[in-house]
């Protein structure tokens, strides 16, 4: 089970690759300045995680006009995840949990995805400025898409 409403964000440093190489990303550098959206997802070049990124890449500006930075995490590298980026024209900022250690202390991993080996499950974990978790959902399998209607109430209500 992800964690709870109203706990601390676990927080970390990730792993992006940008046109200038790979940079970290740390989630605490955006407490007491906006609010966050990790949208933990399988695995890159795949279908409902191709839509997902896609959609939420074209709907950036609802998130963003809600204070909200976004980060797609999965257990791809970050060069993988900038080649499918690419080619999909995916703008939402996308970390490496290579090493699972995120997805692990957010506790939503899936084990043994279709038999090839643990990934993140599909799930969407809203943050506020605090670093407090204030929405959270994991879906009943990695072909469910979060509620997304749900994900931005619970950012319109964030401090």
């Amino acid at each position: 089970m992800p964690l709870k409403i109203g706990t601390s964000a676990p927080d970390f440093t990730l792993k992006t690759k940008t046109a200038s190489g790979l940079e970290d990303v740390k989630l605490s550098d955006n407490f007491g300045k906006r609010n966050t959206i990790l949208l933990f997802f399988p695995l890159a070049f795949t279908g409902v995680c191709t839509q997902e990124m896609c959609d939420v890449s074209g709907g950036i500006s609802s998130y963003e006009s809600l204070n909200a930075a976004v980060y797609g995490i999965s257990v791809d590298s970050p060069f993988a995840q900038e080649a499918w980026a690419q080619q999909e024209k995916i703008i939402v900022k996308l970390l490496s949990d290579l090493n699972k250690t995120v997805t692990k202390a957010y506790d939503v991993v899936f084990p043994g995805l279709a038999g090839i080996g643990d990934t993140a499950a599909r799930a969407a974990v809203v943050i506020d400025k605090q670093g407090k978790i204030v929405h959270v959902e994991q879906t009943p399998t990695p072909k469910d898409l979060p509620d997304f209607e749900a994900v931005k109430a619970a950012l319109a209500k964030a401090k």
